[in-house]
């Protein structure tokens, strides 16, 4: 039987990003009211900076747990990772523990974190990975699109691909879609096709999310 990650830990974890993120930036929320309250989600989240995870954990309405690369999961900072309920994944194989997880989290109506673009980047949802596609058609979970904005441009950063520190973050939360087209189909065309849907509307949230905050 799948373990399935602990959502005491996941509020734990929430209540600890809340503490760091507004003690080192300044964070700006906005449209987190479109989050359903109860029930499945899937939150898609676009990846510049190092913090994007910790950042929507923290602000978020709701506790989360994301999929973050097995990597990340050494000595200490593995065991707290898995404390608060975050999902440790292989990206270079088709980690089945991985999926048996994320797919329990939303089987008990919890909140699963993803970054579709798969690693760090431009976070502009250029390039997305199917992994998205199949836990939103495979679960029925809705999909909040999530854009991340702050400056990694500006002098005053003391590591590289953070916001320097107290600046703005800026955390738009997008309206709720399914990415299926109903059929409940999880063939390959099927979440091809789920997938160019799910690129459209994450694009359009976060053209949207840049003209709100001027970023």
């Amino acid at each position: 039987m799948t373990e399935i990650p602990s959502a005491r830990g996941a509020e734990v974890g929430r209540r600890i990003g809340v503490g760091l993120m507004y003690g080192l930036w300044k964070p700006r929320v906005l449209g987190s009211w479109r989050v359903p309250a109860t029930g499945p989600v899937i939150y898609a989240v676009n990846h510049a900076h190092n913090i994007d995870g910790p950042m929507v954990m923290g602000v978020a309405p709701r506790p989360t747990h994301f999929l973050i690369k097995k990597e990340a999961f050494v000595g200490p900072l593995g065991r707290f990772l898995t404390g608060i309920g975050q999902l440790k994944v292989d990206r270079h194989s088709t980690d089945r523990t991985a999926i048996a997880r994320a797919l329990g989290v939303l089987e008990n109506g919890g909140v699963l974190g993803i970054f579709p673009e798969g690693t760090r980047g431009e976070g502009d949802f250029a390039s997305l990975r199917a992994g998205l596609a199949y836990f939103a058609v495979r679960s029925g979970a809705p999909i909040v699109p999530v854009a991340v904005l702050g400056s990694t441009d500006r002098p005053g950063r003391l590591i590289k691909a953070l916001p320097p520190l107290r600046s703005r973050v800026d955390v738009v939360f997008g309206d709720p879609f399914d990415a299926g087209d109903g059929s409940g189909r999880r063939t390959r065309k099927a979440l091809d096709e789920a997938t160019e849907r799910i690129q459209k509307q994450l694009t359009a949230h976060l053209e949207n999310a840049r003209r709100l905050t001027g970023r």
